[in-house]
């Protein structure tokens, strides 16, 4: 398998593991006790765990190679900015 290049791929991959996250997490509260709420509690962690990967790695390696994130404050700043550019 190819290594992802595009950037707008990237960035919409990167919004998936996030959204992927939110909605286990979700399902996990709302759900009663059981297996499944273990497996959903994984796939919630491992989702975040990528979001994060993709924020501080992907982002400065491979869409914006100038540009250094301090944190997740800084991300959010660099994504507000970048909407409102284009």
């Amino acid at each position: 398998m190819a290594d992802l290049t595009n950037p707008k791929v990237i960035k919409l991959k990167g919004a998936l593991f996030l959204v992927l996250g939110v909605l286990a997490s979700t399902l996990l509260l709302i759900d009663a006790p059981s297996w499944r709420r273990a497996a959903l509690l994984v796939i919630a962690i491992w989702s975040f765990c990528r979001f994060y990967y993709f924020a501080f790695y992907v982002i400065e390696r491979y869409v914006d190679p100038a540009y250094r994130f301090s944190g997740l404050g800084s991300f959010l700043r660099y994504c507000w900015q970048r909407r409102n550019k284009n």
